[in-house]
């Protein structure tokens, strides 16, 4: 006989609010009513926190010290109990739209652990193998030269730059295949350690640029095959579930064009890229906080972050240690937290112990960084000790995924060998060389 879970009050308020607003009444009530209906569903623990589940499909903490509302994932198993709240006090940001709703799961894992499926690599070499065969003089560089030599078609850029903004957390093992078929066209050794390349997340500009520039100089064929190599490298890449959200935003953004050569997107790099981002549909909408919100998507990578180390004791408090090897020289860090990760961090920086990737020089409101980009950190406050590769990678890649969120936010840099707190997690598991090469589906 199959054991039957035990009860929990924020699954089942969970369950109760996504039958809701999966309900085709749900968008037909005034954001005050969607409000009043949610506040009757408010939990509370015995520590006095209440919880909302809302906009996103997330849970909500109330921070009592200013009333506002971060996301904030519950502790599930926790005993609480359902409150009355005022409607009036919910802001309309936690209140569901009903495509919020909607948005692609996808994985916090990086690709430190499981590779990328072996049909996925191999569909890609055969297309970066045509890629390359393109001159450059048709597809000249204009984007990613940092990466590629300067005689590399933009085609090859093309693929590179979808792959990168894809990721949830482009932090690749140094053997994984799907970084190697690059290798004859890269510029120099990409950055990382002996094992991990920490990768930097282009943004969409990036992308944007091969086309519009082709665009501006009247080679539009050429544009429209860069537009169909971005769609057909985000196309493979829906095979795993760590690309996913985002390749399916692409190819809307990308795929109006192919069908509709004349469609206007020979502007400027800026003015293109919003006419790209304008096409994407209101229910991928969490795929690209990346681009339209940098402080929200700040937010979500905490949330997935505390989410993936549910595992330990105390999430928030394990969560503190990956914060506090962001540099913030200006203190903006802890009003974004909630006040249970703002105290865990508090802790911590009263007792010299944050910005611990700090080094002797540092960019302005960047991330410190020794010479030669090699992250230094004091002994931990608290072990994280992941039961399982397949989380190890889920904890790298969220806490990856929010230090480059954090630098999206304020122009942080990451240092190439990544930050403190993963590096050390990754040398607990760095014996464990041999993935299974099926991957995250």
């Amino acid at each position: 006989m199959t054991a039957v879970p035990p009860w929990d009050a924020f699954t089942s308020a969970e369950a109760e609010v996504r039958a809701m607003v999966a309900d085709p009444r749900w968008q037909g009530l005034s954001v005050p009513d969607r409000a009043h209906v949610l506040a009757a569903r408010i939990l509370v623990t015995p520590d006095g926190d209440r919880w909302l589940f809302g906009a996103h499909a997330r849970w909500h903490l109330h921070d009592p010290a200013d009333g506002r509302w971060h996301l904030a994932p519950p502790p599930r198993g926790t005993r609480a109990r359902q409150v009355g709240h005022a409607a009036a006090a919910l802001p309309d940001a936690v209140v569901p739209h009903g495509h919020d709703f909607h948005a692609e799961p996808g994985s916090t894992q990086a690709f430190v652990g499981p590779d990328v499926p072996e049909r996925l690599t191999e569909q890609l070499r055969v297309l970066v193998r045509a890629c390359g065969r393109k001159s450059e003089l048709d597809y000249p560089l204009t984007a990613f030269g940092e990466i590629f030599a300067s005689d590399v078609p933009s085609t090859v850029a093309a693929v590179w730059g979808t792959i990168m903004w894809c990721a949830y957390a482009p932090a690749f093992d140094g053997n994984e295949r799907l970084i190697t078929i690059f290798g004859e066209y890269l510029r120099r050794s990409l950055p990382g350690d002996e094992w991990v390349r920490w990768l930097p997340a282009p943004p969409l500009l990036d992308l944007v640029t091969l086309v519009a520039e082709r665009l501006r100089a009247g080679r539009s064929r050429a544009a429209l095959r860069l537009a169909a190599v971005m769609a057909d490298t985000a196309q493979i890449l829906l095979l795993d579930t760590r690309f996913r959200p985002r390749a399916l935003a692409l190819l809307t953004m990308v795929e109006p064009m192919l069908r509709r050569p004349g469609l206007g997107d020979a502007g400027e790099d800026d003015e293109t890229r919003r006419a790209w981002l304008e096409r994407c549909p209101a229910r991928l909408c969490r795929a690209l906080l990346v681009e339209n919100d940098p402080a929200e998507h700040f937010s979500h990578t905490l949330y997935d972050l505390v989410e993936a180390l549910a595992f330990t004791a105390e999430p928030p408090r394990a969560a503190a240690t990956f914060l506090a090897d962001l540099s913030d020289s200006r203190e903006t860090l802890p009003a974004r937290l909630d006040h249970r990760l703002r105290m865990a961090y508090e802790e911590l920086r009263q007792a010299g112990l944050t910005s611990t990737s700090a080094a002797e020089s540092t960019q302005p409101e960047g991330f410190p960084v020794r010479p030669g980009g090699v992250s230094v950190a004091p002994a931990p406050v608290l072990e994280v000790a992941p039961p399982d590769r397949g989380s190890a990678a889920e904890v790298l890649g969220a806490a990856y995924a929010m230090g480059l969120a954090w630098g999206r936010l304020t122009g942080a840099k990451v240092p190439e060998r990544g930050l403190a707190g993963q590096s050390a997690l990754v040398r607990k598991i760095v014996h464990e060389r041999d993935d299974d090469h099926t991957g995250p589906i």
